[in-house]
């Protein structure tokens, strides 16, 4: 390399990097276009199409097709797992299907790649630019996709045109360019001179890429154009390919730590999975590449290229009829190579899955035993939402649709969080009798955790506005944040009311023994009201039923104005005044949690 001029090596550097910029920044606007497109469809088919393995090997494939990057969808599943709306053995299904999914890029680039490129990309623009300017959601969304396709394949055909053909460098007058393709080819043939060992080098260098361009997707791209410019061989680009696969598991690994126990071990089981993939695909490497050769048509290196391939090409080629043949024996194999190369990683990951599908419980299982409870540590029972990711490691994509499908949950977890401490506070009150010191605790330390949750909820959601969303979702994002605020509120309430329940333990205020039935009457009607709106949280297809909420509101305000009343005429009668005015107090917060609970079921009405 020390042949070739610094500042040329800098600006063809420079150039690659923007014809990939273009490429990935063409793939995320198509990705984030898609999402709008599909909406609330992505989230229900994330969140409920995933029963078994085979239904989470569906959906693994089809939201993977959708947001084009494996990597996305493997941590969407470790945040998925994380908020517990998948099961351990539900993750591994959908990991499964992300692996097969994510082939779907390769066939594209191969499929188009036979036509012009540039000639395609821009056409392909100027339809979808003006539609994002159009007020209809639909048709600007569709136009997002359009462009966000164009430029992906625009991107293609600049890094295409960037990375340097070597029968042209050979070509060309300038001294520098023949130095450059006898230096890498020298480099190439140096690394491929160890046999089975080039292998497992070209399978490193396919790990190290998929790390640097974070995007299997994209590393799957440049290998493909770097092999149809004649830089490597087949056989190469499949060692390659296979480094991808476990290259593309670092992703999902980095985004699990600091998640949950389940989340840590999704993670490792995708590492594993690909990892034992590659592992029996090294055993059958050459016997593989040969059936791939024999499966799909056409020959992949120039000497093999037979008179009746050159013949076909003609005839379907006439503007190539005069050409040299050995410049038209190139062309066929430049065609050729992507086919084969997608095939290849098509059916290994097909096989890999027939091979190991069946084996997902043992793979569970292992996890278990590798990633295994902290000592001494409990398992929390309200976890961390994704906002984790995006405050911490920052690996969590822009994915917001599906993220907002991990927002619901940790809504809905919120909600439980509340519910509970309610129903510590009513056990508090009515044993005063009994030591609760230890409930008392836990109960006022779950305010902290109602805190956290609710300002990773926040922040999430924040996040999930700057993403992609559909005008629907851009609704439940207000309708959510506005839920959340007031289930922070109904946890500063029963936090409020627990410290008044031990309070009058504490100070042995003696209230008479029909205020505990009173109390259980009135908390069964706020109970009533909070199973309304979890209901809904739990299972979006039970409506909320806004004439029942009002109802119970109207009955929780008439039994707060009765019970207060009975309070003062006790009080007047000179009763114990101070354990009354703790009566009163927390008669009044019960009602405000009443109130609260009528404006979660207000805002999710809106949601409907």
């Amino acid at each position: 390399m020390e042949h070739i001029g610094l500042g040329t090596f800098v600006m063809g550097l420079l150039y690659v990097l923007g014809a990939l910029g273009i490429f990935l920044f063409g793939m995320k606007v198509m990705s984030e276009g898609i999402q709008k497109v599909a909406g609330e469809g992505m989230r229900r088919i994330m969140a409920t199409m995933t029963q078994n393995r085979f239904f989470g090997l569906m959906t693994g494939v089809l939201v993977t097709c959708l947001v084009q990057s494996s990597s996305a969808t493997t941590v969407m599943v470790v945040s998925f797992v994380n908020a517990q709306l998948l099961t351990l053995m539900e993750s591994i299904g959908v990991i499964m299907g992300a692996n097969l999914g994510t082939t779907l890029t390769g066939w594209i680039i191969a499929t188009v790649g036979k036509f012009s490129l540039s000639k395609l990309a821009l056409p392909i623009i100027g339809i979808g630019l003006p539609m994002i300017f159009v007020s209809k959601p639909k048709i600007k969304n569709l136009g997002e996709v359009l462009v966000g396709f164009g430029l992906l394949f625009f991107g293609l055909s600049e890094l295409k045109d960037a990375v340097p053909d070597v029968k042209s460098l050979l070509k060309s007058t300038e001294p520098a360019d023949k130095l450059l393709v006898q230096d890498v080819q020298a480099l190439i043939e140096q690394l491929n001179s160890h046999g089975f060992g080039s292998v497992l080098i070209f399978l490193v260098i396919g790990v190290f890429l998929t790390l640097l361009v974070q995007s299997s997707s994209a590393a799957m791209g440049i290998t493909i154009i770097v092999a149809i410019n004649g830089w490597i061989n087949f056989e190469i680009a499949a060692a390659i390919v296979l480094g991808e696969n476990i290259g593309t598991t670092v992703t999902a690994w980095l985004a699990s730590l600091g998640a949950n126990l389940n989340a840590k071990r999704a993670a490792r089981a995708h590492f594993i999975f690909n990892v034992a993939g590659v592992l029996w695909m090294l055993a059958l490497f050459f016997p593989f590449i040969a059936m791939v050769d024999a499966v799909m048509p056409g020959s992949i290196h120039k000497d093999d290229v037979t008179q009746e391939e050159i013949q076909a090409f003609v005839g379907s080629n006439p503007e190539n009829k005069e050409g040299n043949e050995d410049k038209i024996k190139k062309t066929i194999v430049d065609v050729n190579i992507p086919l084969h190369l997608s095939l290849f990683h098509t059916l290994f990951n097909l096989a890999n899955i027939c091979l190991l599908i069946g084996f997902a419980p043992h793979l569970g299982r292992l996890v278990e035993k590798m990633v295994k409870p902290e000592e001494n540590k409990e398992e929390e029972d309200h976890d961390n939402l994704a906002a984790i990711y995006y405050e911490g490691s920052g690996v969590l994509p822009k994915t917001g649709e599906l993220n907002l499908a991990l927002v619901e949950a940790e809504v809905d977890r919120l909600a439980a969080v509340t519910r509970y401490m309610f129903e510590g506070f009513v056990d508090v009150f009515e044993h005063p009798d009994e030591d609760r010191g230890a409930l008392v605790k836990e109960l006022l330390e779950l305010e902290d955790k109602c805190d956290e949750l609710t300002f990773e909820i926040t922040q999430t959601l924040i996040h999930c506005t700057t993403d992609s969303l559909a005008g629907e979702s851009a609704l439940h994002v207000t309708a959510l944040l506005r839920v959340t605020a007031e289930l922070e509120d109904i946890g500063d309430c029963c936090h409020r009311l627990v410290q008044l329940a031990h309070r009058k333990y504490r100070k042995d205020r003696i209230l008479p023994e029909e205020t505990k039935k009173e109390i259980k009457v009135f908390s069964e009607q706020i109970l009533d009201f909070m199973d309304l709106y979890q209901t809904h949280l739990k299972d979006k297809s039970v409506l909320p039923d806004m004439e029942n909420a009002e109802q119970i509101e109207k009955r929780i305000d008439a039994s707060r104005k009765m019970l207060r009343k009975s309070a003062v005429k006790r009080m007047k009668e000179a009763v114990n005044v101070k354990a009354e005015i703790i009566y009163i107090d927390i008669l009044n917060e019960m009602e405000r949690i009443g109130n609260d609970a009528l404006n979660v079921v207000h805002a999710l009405n809106h949601m409907v």
